[in-house]
């Protein structure tokens, strides 16, 4: 399974040839000539819940069927016996012998050309970016920050040559490759605090950004860069190779009047928000392709700045080689009699819209019906997270609150694992209303229940049985959830299963197909 993990991480396909003859369905292997067939079932699940949307699992029969077109090029006479005259779909038959040596007819099933012309299509567009030269502009660090790295990674994987522009952290190299990205970080540090900070870093970042770029395009033409916001008007720093012919993306994380809006406390109608507004759109308009995290966001961007065909959805969900599906499960790891306790989970950015306060006061409520109640936080610790540490103290609840630290991938895998109940305790205001969070994901993927907020970003794909939902912003309403949680396990089952079923709808692998074939298309 690791290997064919590998190959599809690397673009390549993997053919596999089963036979029963060689299966064995007693239970265990009559001889080294044969395996169970679990294995293969087990095999075959595995494909289905990590490779969704990139498999064909065909009949003989079918594949007979799927190839006859290509049949006309070198056989005209095939043309009256294997192709219909409809190009909507076909069914056709073929001659086998029987084993006696008797001649058998039987149907072959039927294929939806459509389907079959459509899946050709998006091949031929992701071939087009072989050979390609890409450069990437980020205000953030990388590798550290996930949708950058997953679309680098995913168009080195398509053989494009990628050159990474960043911003530099402490104790980290200037330039360097990592997994086949040539990445070249400038010597600027990414800092919260006024608007006049985020200006001035804003404006540093891009007039080194657009000398780099430009010298760069010169000795090596570049095909398309890639430009991911915050800020939007970083996509002018690609002006250089755009007027050399490459295709400019801008990849909208954020909508930035509606996060200063949250960030700032700035009234819609405030002169700030309106320019903001301004500069989206005329950077929406310099580029040639446009996309954005959810449904939400395609049509802030498409009543304001653009018209709804430049924009395609690339959701920020989960890596699915990392977060393998699990089944729900029926045991928790703490809670009803265990002398473990029930555990929450938050993990992510520690600032205020995202509610670790909320989270706080939802414990103190919840414990006094769940008494070993227990919340653990991952993420990076600020002043923030040491205010609402010092408020959990004071009302008792320290020894409640276990700060696990900063995570990487594969570590917030481990943490999620240990959990009984995923928390994503959003206060309620203008972005967190238009964001679909991937820790949603990243729950459901390894069978864990989550609590999220009843917001737009979300309802746009989880019905109202999918998810556990509590108001935004309402710690009464949340702390009510917790206990729903603790007391109604095999209903938490069911809520965990649907919820699974709108994961597997939108994994990385069908994302990142969409990401390709748009920029394929593009070029």
């Amino acid at each position: 399974m690791r290997k064919l993990d590998w190959i599809a991480a690397h673009g390549g396909m993997a053919l596999i040839n089963t036979h029963p003859d060689y299966m064995s369905f007693s239970g265990s292997a009559a001889d080294s000539f044969e395996y169970p067939v679990r294995f293969y079932k087990e095999f075959l699940s595995y494909i289905r819940d990590n490779h969704a949307g990139s498999y064909w699992q065909a009949l003989p029969r079918e594949v007979a069927a799927h190839c006859s077109p290509l049949r006309r090029r070198t056989d005209e006479r095939a043309e009256d016996t294997l192709i219909p005259a409809s190009r909507e779909e076909y069914s056709t038959s073929a001659t086998d012998l029987d084993c006696h040596g008797r001649s058998e007819n039987f149907p072959l099933a039927k294929v939806d050309l459509a389907e079959s012309e459509s899946s050709q299509s998006a091949i031929e567009k992701r071939r087009r970016l072989r050979g390609k030269h890409a450069a990437v502009i980020l205000f953030s660090y990388f590798p550290a920050d996930p949708r950058p790295r997953r679309a680098a990674e995913a168009l080195i994987a398509e053989g494009v040559t990628v050159d990474m522009i960043c911003l530099q952290n402490e104790g980290v190299p200037s330039r360097e490759v990592i997994n086949g990205v040539n990445v070249f970080r400038l010597p600027i540090k990414r800092c919260r605090g006024s608007k006049i900070k985020y200006v001035s870093q804003y404006s540093a970042f891009i007039i080194r950004a657009f000398w780099m770029l430009a010298s760069r395009s010169f000795s090596r033409r570049y095909d398309f860069v890639h430009i991911h916001n915050m800020p939007d008007v970083l996509v002018f720093s690609a002006l250089v190779p755009k007027v050399l012919g490459a295709k400019i993306i801008l990849d909208l994380h954020d909508p930035m009047p509606e996060l200063m809006q949250t960030i700032f406390g700035m009234s819609e109608s405030s002169f700030g928000v309106r320019f903001l507004k301004v500069l989206e759109k005329m950077s929406v308009g310099f580029a040639d392709l446009v996309i954005t995290v959810n449904l939400a966001c395609k049509r802030i961007y498409s009543a304001r700045s653009c018209r709804p065909e430049k924009i395609t959805v690339v959701m920020n969900a989960p890596e699915d080689t990392i977060f393998r599906l699990k089944p729900p499960s029926r045991d928790l790891v703490g809670g009803n009699g265990s002398a473990q306790p029930f555990s929450l989970l938050y993990h992510g950015s520690l600032v205020p819209r995202n509610g670790l306060d909320l989270a706080v006061d939802a414990l103190e409520i919840a414990s006094h019906r769940i008494p070993n109640l227990q919340l653990r936080v991952c993420g990076e610790r600020n002043s923030y997270f040491e205010k609402v540490m010092e408020s959990a103290h004071r009302r008792g609840l320290g020894a409640k609150v276990v700060y696990l630290g900063m995570k990487n991938r594969w570590e917030i895998v481990e943490a999620i694992n240990c959990c009984d109940l995923g928390v994503v305790p959003n206060q309620r205001n203008t972005f967190t209303e238009i964001n679909t969070p991937t820790r949603i994901f990243e729950y459901l993927s390894l069978g864990k229940p989550v609590i999220a907020p009843r917001t737009l970003g979300i309802e746009d794909y989880f019905g109202n049985d999918d998810l556990i939902f509590f108001e935004a912003g309402d710690k009464q309403d949340l702390a009510r959830q917790i206990e729903f949680a603790y007391t109604n396990r095999e209903e938490l089952l069911r809520v965990v299963e649907r919820g699974q079923r709108v994961y597997l709808a939108h994994t990385w692998s069908q994302q990142k197909s969409n990401f390709l074939e748009s920029i394929g298309e593009l070029v």
